[in-house]
Parts: C-alpha cells; structure tokens; sequence
C-alpha cells in the first residue's frame, strides 16, 4: 500500500504549477506592455523636443486636458487679475533655488482661468502684481494625477500652466522644464517584471523538486 501511494505523492503539483504559471505569464505580459510604453515615451519625448525648437506662438489651452502638441510651446495670456497664490518650491535659470510664485488667474467673468509663474522669489510672500499680458512657454501644470487616480480612473485632467519669458519685477526668472524632465523609467520596470517572474518560476521548481525528493 505504501508502494502504490509513494508515486502518486510525488506527481508533479498540478494545480499549483498551473497558478504559477499564470502569474509568471501575467509578470512577463506587465514587462512587454513596459517595453511598449518604452517606446511610446520616446516618441512622445521626441515630440516635446520638436516643440521647443519652435518659435511661433500658439493660443493658451484653457481647458484640460493639455494635447501634447501645445507643451513646451510659446504663448501669450492676458490675467485680468490673480485670485490666488501658490508658491511652490523651485529654481530660478541660474539653477538659484527659491519658490515659483505660481498665480491662479482670472482672465474673465466666467471659466477656469489660467496658471502663470511669474518668477521666483527667496521667500514664499507674494509679489504686488495685479496681472496683464503674460508671455512664456506651456509647461505641465504643478497638479498631476498620482499613478493610483489614473489607475482607479479618479484621475482628472491636468492643467497647463505658462512659465514667463520675463518675471514681474521684483522676481527672478523661473527655470523652464524642459522634455528632458519627461520621466522615461520603462526599460526598468520590464527589467524588474522579468526578473520577478523569472525568479517565480525558479523558487517554484526548486520549491517542487525538493518535495518530490523527499
């Protein structure tokens, strides 16, 4: 009786075996959608890189979402007046930190308004401004969805905001992003779903050897 259940114990674990699978299957479908969105950053990076070569100007997205094309452009605003200050933590083009004095601003009866950095200062006191036309480049806005909202779907779209050309007085001029600042950590996170799934199935068929040797 031993002998007849001796063989059947050490059979190869089948339901196991086929979870495991399945998730090392799901680790190497994360890495290529990884590579594919490798790709994509590139391209996209790419693009920003063409819109900073240009010098003509394009109208101010008032509404988000931003489309790509408009990023990293030249554009004008006119802010009837700043109804709110967010000074943020920053540098100024000398590579000086400080804080971007970044002004929420109305720019009629009715609509969302526009965000404009006018410079950077030493401290967070805003500077006397009552707003006026505002040339500069169109940059990601300050508030951009976290990976879980864009995840969850609770994302909302982002604002441009317009980094100025020429500060108002009293401040430096902010540092301008550029597209080099686009994150492009993809080849790394397929490296890393590869490897996790590699060694999955590795620690699973040592873990199944060293049962049916028992």
């Amino acid at each position: 009786m031993n002998d007849a259940a001796t063989p059947a114990a050490r059979r190869w674990p089948v339901i196991p075996t086929i979870l495991v699978l399945a998730a090392v299957a799901t680790m190497v479908a994360l890495g290529v959608w990884q590579l594919q969105r490798k790709a994509e950053k590139e391209a996209l990076i790419a693009l920003f890189q063409r819109n900073m070569a240009m010098s003509a100007t394009v109208a101010y997205p008032e509404l988000p979402p931003v489309p790509d094309a408009m990023l990293y452009r030249k554009s004008s605003v006119t802010c009837l007046e700043p109804v709110r200050w967010d000074p943020r933590s920053g540098s100024d083009r000398k590579g000086q930190p400080g804080f971007r004095m970044i002004a929420d601003c109305r720019t009629g009866a009715e609509g969302p308004g526009v965000l404009v950095d006018v410079g950077s200062s030493d401290d967070f006191k805003p500077p006397v401004w009552k707003g006026g036309i505002v040339q500069g480049t169109i940059v990601p806005g300050p508030e951009q969805p976290t990976l879980v909202e864009r995840l969850t779907g609770r994302a909302m779209p982002a604002r441009a905001m317009l980094v100025a050309d020429v500060p108002v007085p009293g401040l430096r001029p902010s540092a301008v992003p550029s597209a080099a600042d686009t994150p492009n950590n993809h080849l790394a996170y397929a490296g890393q779903w590869f490897l996790f799934a590699a060694a999955a199935l590795i620690i699973y068929i040592l873990a199944v050897r060293r049962r049916l040797q028992r």
